[in-house]
C-alpha cells in the first residue's frame, strides 16, 4: 500500500495562504489509491471542500476535447491531414500576416492550408491575443461579432468570423496557444452532426459516468462551485476572480441560456469526475468495461509532434523535458519529473492539473483555483510527492 501521509501534510499546508481549498485524487491500474481534500470552497461561508466541490477547469477542458476530435478520427469521420476548408469552407482562402522591422506588415495567401493537426496542435497561427497584426485583427472580428449577436453567439458563429483573420504565421511552421483548439471543437460538430455538448455527454460524460462535467450549471453544480480567489506572489489575497473584471460577468458562459461550447476552455467539473476521465486514458482507453478510445490512438496522442524551433518555444521551465503532441503535453526525457516518458496531460488557468502516466497506469487529478495558480510551485510539489509515494 502507498504512503500519502506527506501529500495529505503538503495539501493541508498549502491552503493556510495559497489556494482556499483544494482536492487531489491518485488512481493506479483502475483503482483509486489516493484522494484527499482541504479548505474550504468559499472563505466567507466557510464551506468545506469535498469530493462534490464544483472547479472551473479553463484549459484542462482541451484534453477532453482532443480526446474526443480522435475519436473521429479513429471513427474514420475525418483524417489528421484534411484541410479545414473541407469543414468550413470560409477557412479555403487563409492568409499569413508578416510584420517587418519597420513595423510594415504584408498579407499575402498561406503556402499550404491550415489541416487538422496543425489545430490539434497548436500550428495554426492564431492564439489567444496580443498586440501583433493578427490579434488587433482578432480582437475586430470578435468585437464585430458581438456587436451584431451579442455575447451570446455560438462556436459556428465565432469560427465564421475567425476564418477572415489573418494568421501570424504559415500553418505547421510556429507554434502558438490559442485558436486551435476552438477549431477542433467545431470539427466535432461538423463530423457528428451534434453539438459538441452533445457529443461529449453521449461518447464520454455517460458512459464513463462524468455527471459532474460540462459547460454550463445542472444539478447541484452551482451550489457546489468554488469561488476563485485572486493571488499575489502566490498568497491568496481577498479578491474574487469576478473583481479582476471589474464588474463584468465572467461566469456568464455556465448559465443554461448560453450558447458558446468552446474547445479551449469552458468545462465545469469536479476532481473525480476527471480522475476517472484521465483514469480511462492511463489504462489504454477503457474504463469499467467502457471503451472510449483506441490506445494507439492514445499513443499517437501522446507523442511530440513539435520540431525542435516549435519546442524552443513551447518550452518553458513549468513545461521543462515536455513536448506537445495532439493536444496535450508530453514528457520526452525525465529532464526534471519523477514521471515516466509519454507521461502527458496539461494544465488549467486557475489551477487544475492532469497528469497521465500509461506506463505506470496512474492517473494524478488536482484542483484548485486561484488567479494567478501558482501552478510551477505548487503542481510539481503534487506530482513529486505522488510518485515518490506509489509502489
Amino acid at each position: 500500500m502507498s504512503d500519502f501521509r506527506a501529500l495529505d501534510e503538503y495539501l493541508n499546508e498549502v491552503v493556510k495562504d495559497g489556494p482556499s481549498g483544494c482536492g487531489c485524487i491518485v488512481t493506479k491500474d483502475g483503482e483509486f489509491i489516493y484522494e484527499g481534500y482541504a479548505g474550504v470552497a468559499d472563505t466567507a461561508k466557510n464551506t468545506p471542500i469535498t469530493a462534490d466541490s464544483v472547479y472551473q477547469q479553463f484549459s484542462t477542458t482541451k484534453v477532453i476535447i482532443c480526446t474526443a476530435l480522435m475519436m473521429q478520427v479513429e471513427r474514420g469521420k475525418l483524417l489528421l491531414q484534411d484541410p479545414v476548408y473541407k469543414y468550413f469552407p470560409e477557412w479555403e482562402h487563409t492568409m499569413v500576416a508578416e510584420d517587418h522591422e519597420d513595423g510594415t506588415v504584408t498579407v499575402r495567401p498561406v503556402k499550404r492550408p491550415i489541416q487538422v493537426v496543425d489545430c490539434l496542435t497548436m500550428s495554426m497561427g492564431i492564439g489567444y491575443g496580443g498586440d501583433d497584426y493578427t490579434h488587433r485583427k482578432l480582437a475586430e472580428a470578435r468585437a464585430a461579432l458581438s456587436g451584431t449577436i451579442g455575447w451570446n453567439y455560438t462556436l459556428r458563429d465565432d469560427i465564421r468570423a475567425v476564418s477572415q483573420v489573418p494568421v501570424k504565421f504559415d500553418p505547421g511552421e510556429g507554434w502558438l496557444y490559442g485558436f486551435g483548439h476552438e477549431l477542433v471543437a467545431g470539427l466535432i460538430e461538423a463530423t457528428s452532426g451534434m453539438t459538441v455538448g452533445e457529443f461529449l455527454k453521449k461518447n464520454i460524460f455517460e458512459p464513463l459516468g462524468m455527471e459532474n462535467t460540462g459547460y454550463r450549471y445542472h444539478g447541484n453544480m452551482r451550489e457546489n462551485l468554488v469561488t476563485t480567489y485572486l493571488s499575489e506572489d502566490g498568497k491568496r489575497i481577498d479578491k474574487t476572480f469576478a473583481d479582476a473584471f471589474n464588474g463584468g460577468n465572467p461566469m456568464r458562459r455556465y448559465e443554461p441560456d448560453a450558447k458558446y461550447e468552446a474547445g479551449g476552455a469552458g468545462f465545469l467539473s469536479t476532481v473525480h469526475d476527471y480522475a476517472v476521465f484521465g483514469t480511462m486514458l492511463a489504462n489504454g482507453g477503457e474504463y469499467k468495461g467502457q471503451r472510449i478510445i483506441g490506445r494507439k490512438t492514445i499513443d499517437l496522442m501522446r507523442t511530440n509532434h513539435l520540431t525542435p524551433a516549435q519546442l524552443a518555444v513551447f518550452r518553458n521551465s513549468y513545461l521543462d523535458g515536455y513536448g506537445y503532441g495532439l493536444g496535450v503535453r508530453t514528457l520526452m526525457e525525465n529532464s526534471t519529473s519523477p514521471t515516466s516518458a509519454g507521461e502527458f496531460g496539461w494544465t488549467g488557468m486557475l489551477g487544475t492539473y492532469l497528469v497521465i502516466d500509461p506506463a505506470e497506469r496512474v492517473c494524478l487529478a488536482y484542483m484548485h483555483n486561484m488567479m494567478p495558480n501558482n501552478e510551477e510551485q505548487i503542481h510539481h510539489r503534487v506530482r513529486n510527492i505522488v510518485f515518490g509515494a506509489i509502489r
